[in-house]
């Protein structure tokens, strides 16, 4: 982590004083608070505070707040980025009887990040690393934290849409893709 700017946090902004009354100084610690809280999402995409009360998040909403983070603390060189990536049994173990029951060696996920001079930084849990999904990125571009829920379902669908298209031997609906994708996800809330 400490290859990502530092600085410490002022009291400008809701994320910013939420952070501030969970004893949190400097944005590398806001960093650790986040990969610390359980992979799970929020009652609410759009409210960004619920990190703080239901104490998890999804690498969108952990991103976000670390963007929105950055946002009210005028620290615009560190990018909130969606990625599309190769999600298989290698870089998420805990797919594999998903992939195995629908004879899929991967399925095109969404996912959120920051980036830092070319760096990639991955808070989504403890242990998580850009390793995990950079050899197999498809896709990327930066986003702000208000595009986490709708444009990026959008764009993840436009992308699985065009991904089905281009591979006839998956033998799969859009509607079903989307549901093997959403109990993927399910697997990594287990």
């Amino acid at each position: 982590m400490n290859k990502i700017k530092d600085f410490t946090i002022h009291p400008i902004g809701m994320i910013s004083i939420a952070f501030l009354d969970n004893d949190i100084q400097t944005f590398h610690d806001a960093c650790s608070f986040i990969q610390n809280l359980p992979y799970k999402r929020n009652s609410d995409k759009e409210n960004l505070t619920l990190i703080f009360t239901e104490k998890c998040g999804t690498c969108s909403s952990k991103h976000a707040v670390l963007k929105q983070l950055c946002i009210e603390q005028n620290m615009e060189d560190i990018e909130l980025m969606i990625g599309v990536f190769k999600m298989n049994a290698i870089n998420t173990p805990p797919i594999l009887k998903t992939l195995e029951h629908y004879k899929l060696k991967y399925i095109p996920e969404a996912h959120t990040y920051l980036k830092f001079q070319n760096e990639y930084f991955d808070f989504t849990k403890l242990g998580s690393s850009s390793e995990g999904f950079l050899d197999y990125l498809l896709y990327e571009e930066e986003i702000l934290p208000n595009q986490i829920n709708e444009y990026k379902i959008e764009l993840h669908q436009v992308f699985l849409k065009k991904w089905l298209k281009d591979k006839p031997d998956v033998n799969l609906t859009f509607d079903e893709i989307w549901r093997i994708r959403e109990q993927c996800i399910l697997d990594l809330s287990n």
